[in-house]
């Protein structure tokens, strides 16, 4: 590997808005704020995206340069686009990137010529499926060019000489992303990574983004147990430049999960990571059983988003993915439909709620000891049960038997969380009241 990284931390220059405050709104403002920004996987898209981010969290914004070897891969060079149209003979833009920057494939070379229909139409993607949406198409490892429209459009363009422009830069820069560090009482760390590299791709990019930088603000009031590091980087490439420039540190990374598409009106949807049954693995399934709601639960595959880079063998980290419909499920995907009108604020709330609770579980997971295992103790003694009998137990007093139960040293929290079927705040309660007790001392 050769070349250097540089970086800037960032500082908010006013207080920084709440995104959780208002069951999902701010978050979805923030979508609308980012969706006019063409993001790709380096150049000023991305840096104007993490430049908005600073208005809420500090994250210190790393470049990395062209040329730069990350294991397989090479850092690619930088594209910036400033304008993009097609004319007709009349001179009129019948496609224009001013219009939607989705009208230009992703790393489009630079041209300006004239040509006929015929031999524009090789450069022009479409979707018959749904005739009326602009396609999101991109060309990052092929120097070419070309430019996206509705179906209908395509189908309307008459026989015509065409003046075909790009003003497009692809040279020599950097890759940019965005990290921010929240120091725990451990060094061990929960990595959370969202991917920056899409253009006005609401669900698909941006819900990702709004709940990661929520979950930052959150975590940032709390006093925490672990390391958290937030990931903003370009998909794919990011998530291999950021790991092969941190080997040395990813054996600190005991949890993760990558945040995309997390912002429609699906159910929650959790992929496993490689292992499938890390901790951060059950921690999830749990949360989601517990919510109440329809969910599911996705094998690993290593196809998606970056939990399969973080999920690699050579990685093999504890890292998931959490989405509400996968990606590729929902029409809307990789097209002008994945708008924020897609995006629901109250998707983006109940996505923050459940990735809170599982930070809490994470957090508060440990192993205990009975300190009275010979049959159960007397509990009334200890102000921890009913003085009245002939009653059924409550929920409360079965979380404190099953503590007590399966607290052997061996069992951790969350498994007698998960076998006990009870919510979590109740066994978190109970927890805190047997070990005020002295009933229950920590094993590690």
């Amino acid at each position: 590997m050769h070349g250097t990284t540089r970086g800037k931390a960032g500082t908010s220059a006013a207080p920084a808005a709440d995104l959780s405050a208002d069951h999902g709104e701010a978050m979805h403002r923030l979508v609308t704020e980012l969706y006019p920004l063409c993001r790709s996987i380096t150049g000023d898209g991305v840096r104007q995206t993490l430049a908005a981010l600073l208005a809420y969290i500090p994250l210190n914004v790393c470049e990395v340069p062209s040329g730069m070897e990350v294991f397989d891969w090479t850092v690619p060079q930088e594209w910036n686009i400033r304008d993009a149209y097609i004319k007709n003979g009349a001179g009129e833009r019948v496609v224009d990137f001013r219009a939607h920057n989705l009208h230009v494939v992703g790393y489009s070379t630079p041209i300006n010529a004239r040509m006929t229909l015929a031999e524009l139409r090789p450069h022009l993607f479409s979707d018959p499926a749904h005739p009326d949406w602009i396609p999101y198409r991109t060309s990052y490892y092929k120097e070419t060019w070309g430019f996206c429209l509705s179906h209908r459009q395509l189908e309307a363009l008459p026989e015509d000489d065409y003046q075909v422009v790009i003003d497009s830069s692809l040279e020599p820069g950097h890759l940019t992303y965005g990290e921010l560090v929240l120091r725990g009482s451990s060094t061990d760390e929960v990595l959370i990574s969202c991917h920056v590299c899409h253009p006005s791709l609401a669900n698909d990019n941006l819900s990702g983004i709004a709940v990661a930088t929520a979950l930052a603000q959150q975590l940032a009031a709390r006093e925490l147990r672990y390391t958290y590091r937030l990931l903003f980087i370009p998909g794919t490439i990011g998530a291999i430049t950021w790991a092969a420039l941190r080997q040395a540190h990813l054996g600190k990374i005991k949890h993760g999960f990558v945040l995309t598409c997390v912002g429609d009106g699906g159910h929650p949807t959790y992929k496993v990571s490689r292992r499938g049954n890390a901790e951060i693995d059950q921690a999830w399934r749990y949360v989601l059983q517990q919510s109440g709601a329809a969910f599911e639960i996705l094998p690993f595959s290593p196809f998606g988003y970056d939990e399969r880079q973080f999920c690699s063998p050579g990685l093999n980290l504890p890292v998931g993915c959490l989405m509400r419909t996968p990606h590729g499920k929902f029409p809307e995907y990789h097209t002008s439909a994945d708008n924020p009108s897609f995006v629901r604020p109250e998707g983006l709330h109940d996505t923050l709620q459940l990735a809170l609770t599982t930070i809490d579980v994470i957090e508060n997971n440990r192993r205990y000891r009975n300190q009275k295992p010979m049959c159960e103790p007397r509990l009334g003694k200890y102000g921890l049960y009913s003085s009245i009998g002939g009653q059924s137990a409550s929920d409360y007093q079965m979380a404190l038997l099953w503590l007590l139960n399966m607290s052997d040293g061996d069992h951790t929290v969350l498994d007698i969380a998960e076998r006990a079927a009870l919510p979590w705040d109740l066994i978190k309660q109970a927890t805190q009241a047997l070990l005020a007790a002295e009933l229950l001392k920590a094993a590690d």
